[in-house]
């Protein structure tokens, strides 16, 4: 008989650290690409590895999330065990929401206990990466672990900044260390350490048990609390080393190990840069490993006439005449009028730039419209008086109204979400 695993995607992150394109959504909704969003990521590696009864945790800001999962996520209503289905706070063991990740699994333990698994999955929602979860699997049966924690190989100065675990050559977990000054190398490897990647196999009858001993202690976060007691208990802890995840269709040009967490600004637009080019480093195209999202029935894009260097289009968008876009990802029903210039932006769906703009290093949320003429991303004391400008010198122009989008420019209610 075949071994059943089920999944937790920790759907409810606030992402602060993304403002403002997490005021009206959570950060695992927060657009990707051309036409993703980050939880998609995380979703098409367990579908794709054959894990498809799949419980969406979610918190906060969750309409936009919900709305998208209802509308990209349902796999098939054949088969009862296969599912995405999302899972707001249910407050049975009292009046709090989600207090932690091993709080929001436990609030929901019945649904463990009813479906009886052999293993389950426990999985963020807001990276960017693929990854094979049966090879995680088979290293969790052929050690006849307790858990497995996905760990990612960083240099050992970056390791200071991440919680690192200490491994035996088996890797058999010795001791976790958070952001420590002197990070433990890998066992094989002096030059990296295992850094966390928030990603859990647990045996179930033992993630039942250790969730009770947690919520009875007042515990509820498994990377703080769990983990460490199950550690100190004698449980079989081990590291599975992301670097060896094979995925078939990775073309010989892409970054082999690819894995980015997106939780600022920075980091978000810097990760745009890895999916354009010729050969990028993360190839959004894998017919072998697809990345799913919603299917979107509206028309293609249409360019009118422009001059176009290493962008993407979304579907339904229109490029007007003597357009300059360079290093720029243009999401669905964006209409970009003549004459205008994008550099190094990232324009969200429903969203109009009007004739001459000039936008470099900008990232324009949905449903705005950019006045004529605008310059925006050439000043920067300028731009922090009206927008969010990161550390790295990437202004934000926050979210529009769709009803003033809709009524104003007559565009972008169509087919969308």
């Amino acid at each position: 008989m075949t071994d059943r695993t089920i999944a937790f995607v920790m759907a409810g992150g606030q992402g602060s650290r993304l403002q403002p394109l997490t005021s009206a959504r959570s950060k695992p909704s927060v657009p990707f690409g051309s036409r993703y969003r980050l939880v998609d990521f995380v979703l098409s590696n367990l579908v794709n590895s054959q894990i498809r009864t799949i419980y969406l945790l979610v918190q906060y800001k969750s309409q936009s999330l919900i709305e998208h999962a209802r509308k990209a996520w349902t796999i098939s209503p054949l088969f009862k065990d296969q599912f995405v289905t999302v899972v707001p706070p249910q407050m049975r063991y009292g009046e709090s929401w989600f207090q932690g990740t091993a709080d929001a699994v436990h609030q929901n333990i019945n649904l463990v206990e009813e479906a009886s698994p052999d293993y389950v999955a426990v999985f963020g929602a807001d990276h960017i990466y693929r990854m094979d979860i049966q090879q995680m699997l088979d290293f969790h049966k052929e050690r006849d672990a307790d858990v497995t924690i996905a760990a990612l190989p960083v240099p050992l100065e970056e390791a200071k900044g991440f919680g690192v675990i200490a491994a035996d050559a088996d890797g058999r977990i010795s001791a976790f260390q958070e952001k420590p000054a002197n990070p433990t190398p890998m066992p094989d490897d002096p030059e990296n350490a295992y850094a966390s990647m928030g990603n859990y196999v647990f045996s179930s009858r033992v993630l039942i048990d250790a969730l009770h001993a947690s919520q009875q202690a007042g515990e509820t976060d498994f990377g703080s609390h769990v983990l460490p007691r199950l550690l100190a208990g004698g449980q079989r802890l081990f590291a599975y080393d992301f670097a060896t995840n094979k995925i078939p269709g990775i073309k010989p040009y892409e970054q082999q190990v690819y894995w980015r967490d997106v939780g600022n600004i920075d980091a978000y637009f810097n990760a745009h840069k890895d999916v354009l080019g010729a050969e990028p480093v993360f190839d959004a195209f894998n017919p072998r490993w697809p990345i799913y999202s919603s299917n979107y029935q509206g028309p293609v894009a249409r360019v009118l006439g422009a001059h176009l260097d290493n962008s993407l289009l979304g579907a339904a968008t229109v490029v007007h005449p003597n357009v300059t876009m360079k290093n720029s990802i243009l999401r669905r029903e964006t209409v970009i009028e003549e004459d205008v210039v994008l550099e190094d932006c990232i324009v969200m769906d429903y969203t109009r730039v009007c004739k001459g703009a000039r936008l470099r290093r900008v990232i324009v949320d949905r449903h705005n419209v950019i006045e004529a003429g605008a310059v925006i991303g050439y000043d920067r004391e300028a731009d922090s008086k009206l927008y969010t400008v990161s550390k790295g010198g990437v202004t934000v122009i926050p979210a529009g109204h769709r009803s003033v989008f809709a009524r104003d420019v007559g565009y972008g209610s169509g087919y969308g979400e």
